[in-house]
């Protein structure tokens, strides 16, 4: 599995006897590794994954251009029956969306890996309830420090950080994994950032049945 993901990279490619009816799925690289274990648990091998970095997380105004060049070149080489993208609208304000439709191409629900990771209407729930809350996936607890404390330049300017989490009151943690070291990662990170903490597993959420709906029901030559 993929400890970071900086440039665009192919995980995963379908195997070359692969059945007809090749899939091909755009992913944040964020969600890189959940996206390869619904691959791995489902046994596909018609399956090609290509992530786009997660820093994204950070300039979320690329990620429609970079989305549209990544389905164009997958048009381009006419190697796939069928193409999934593994987003929300992640902060495009819609641009996604427009990118989508302009290529007949389906995303993940939701606006954001966290709300489908803790399940759309749960997460809309858990936002209503404390919307004052700021959350992590597994992915930004591994990476807390390059993309949060660096990302937005907290640790050369500490200034910065109440402008940024001054409303938040608590951080939750929505994790994929069972890991202690990870949950002990975001109790760190809740402590930097002044915040309560509090711990969810949310599992894949709604990540391993859309893209097993998706993949169910593409073609196969």
């Amino acid at each position: 599995m993929p400890q970071r993901l900086l440039d665009d990279e192919v995980l995963f490619e379908a195997s070359a006897d692969a059945p007809a009816g090749r899939v091909l799925v755009v992913a944040c690289g964020a969600i890189a590794r959940e996206v390869l274990a619904v691959i791995e648990l489902n046994g596909w091998t018609h399956v090609t994954l290509q992530c786009l970095p997660g820093r994204l997380h950070n300039t979320p105004g690329e990620i429609a251009g970079k989305v549209d060049a990544k389905l164009s070149a997958a048009e381009e080489s006419g190697n796939y029956d069928a193409t999934f993208v593994a987003y929300g609208d992640c902060g495009t304000a819609g641009a996604l969306d427009d990118v989508l439709a302009a290529h007949g191409v389906d995303r993940l629900p939701g606006d954001h890996c966290y709300g489908f990771f803790a399940g759309v209407k749960a997460f809309a729930a858990m936002h209503e309830d404390d919307p004052w809350t700021f959350y992590l996936t597994d992915f930004l607890c591994r990476h807390f420090e390059r993309l949060v404390v660096r990302g937005l330049k907290i640790d050369t300017h500490p200034e910065l950080l109440p402008l940024y989490f001054g409303n938040y009151r608590r951080l939750v943690y929505l994790s994929q994994i069972d890991d202690p070291a990870l949950v002990e990662r975001g109790r760190e990170a809740a402590v930097f950032l002044g915040l309560e903490f509090e711990h969810r597993p949310s599992g894949y959420g709604d990540l391993r049945p859309s893209l097993e709906r998706f993949v169910g029901v593409a073609p196969r030559g």
